[in-house]
């Protein structure tokens, strides 16, 4: 991929890397069908495909996941996602796009059609000098938040939102130090996240005691019943060492710890339309951007039985936030995610 390849229309190079059929998209036929009030034509409503939903043998719902409204970030439609995390017996699933809730009303269409309970969220950019794009790994920091009601919920959007227009740029929202984060946001979770998160980059820079100073500094923000850590094994050499170190921090402090799997593509295969947006995201060729690319397609959906295997060093189980998967606004499910993790059965946050 470089500057000078033929005009090739986006929906026909998706196609491709994604290895998708050629077929006519009713989306497609006279207007795009998103989600703007500038199109004339309004996106029809969801029909869920023909599938078998799944049972699994190990409750699990995955907690992190961005779609493709993570613009270059995510590679698969919020339907594809929700279809597939039905598929693998998921009892819910979240959404946290990048800064902000581009993606749910389609991913609620479809999770309520498919019977899937729905978690919303958001990962937020911390501390960013400018917009990202043409980075091939981008700066600052991530701090990954879950509503745990809808209260939350407009918590998040409102936070977001003025983040937002406080940057005055598109790409660079300003979010305010994390003590105002943990008064303007009551009715959270919030996570560790990624290795760019606040608690996994302190460790990879500084060790053990900078992470503990990083985790103290989100539990004095957010209180200790709203902070846990996450584990994340996309089977990287250095996953084993960072997980165990941040399995012994959240002993230490008293916390709970939850397995997700920071999931970019809803399949596998996916991973060749995600390489193809990361190197538009950069501005790289794809050769160029190789290196900074995981080595494998790690970061999809996976049943509750592979992530418990994935994470047996650490038995037990984490509970998700009470309100997190109720029917609002799209589902009618009243159970609970439940989540393979911890050394020890940690609490419910309240």
């Amino acid at each position: 991929m470089g500057w000078h390849n033929p005009p090739v229309p986006w929906a026909d190079l998706e196609r491709a890397m994604s290895g998708k059929p050629h077929v006519v998209d009713p989306l497609a036929i006279d207007a795009d069908g998103g989600d703007s009030p500038a199109w004339t034509r309004k996106r029809p409503p969801y029909e869920a495909p023909a599938f078998v939903r799944t049972e699994g043998a190990v409750p699990y719902a995955e907690l992190h996941c961005h779609t493709n409204f993570s613009f270059l970030d995510g590679a698969s439609h919020p339907e594809e996602l929700a279809e597939e995390a039905a598929r693998l017996g998921l009892t819910a699933l979240a959404v946290t796009d990048h800064d902000g809730f581009y993606g749910v009303v389609r991913f609620a269409e479809a999770a309520r059609a498919i019977k899937l309970p729905t978690i919303f969220g958001a990962e937020l950019s911390l501390g960013l000098p400018r917009p990202q794009n043409g980075e091939p790994d981008p700066v600052g920091r991530h701090l990954l938040v879950l509503a745990r009601n809808p209260d939350g919920y407009a918590q998040i959007a409102r936070t977001v939102s003025k983040a937002q227009l406080a940057g005055k740029e598109k790409g660079r929202p300003v979010y305010p130090s994390l003590p105002e984060l943990g008064e303007a946001l009551k009715d959270v979770v919030v996570l560790t996240g990624c290795r760019k998160g606040t608690v996994p980059a302190a460790l990879r820079i500084g060790g053990s005691a900078a992470a503990a100073e990083e985790l103290d500094r989100l539990v004095d923000a957010f209180d200790r019943d709203r902070v846990v850590v996450e584990l994340i094994d996309h089977a990287d050499p250095y996953d084993g060492d960072r997980n165990d170190a941040l399995a012994d921090l959240a002993d230490a402090a008293g916390l709970s710890i939850v397995a997700t799997n920071n999931v970019h593509y809803a399949k596998p295969s996916r991973r060749r339309l995600a390489t193809a947006l990361a190197a538009v995201r950069a501005r790289r060729s794809l050769d160029e951007i190789d290196g900074w690319l995981p080595a494998a397609a790690t970061a999809h959906l996976r049943s509750g039985e592979e992530m418990a295997a994935r994470f047996a060093a650490y038995p037990g189980r984490w509970r998700g936030p009470r309100s997190s998967a109720r029917s609002w606004p799209s589902t009618s499910s009243s159970s609970r995610p439940t989540c393979p993790t911890g050394r020890s059965p940690p609490a419910t946050p309240r």
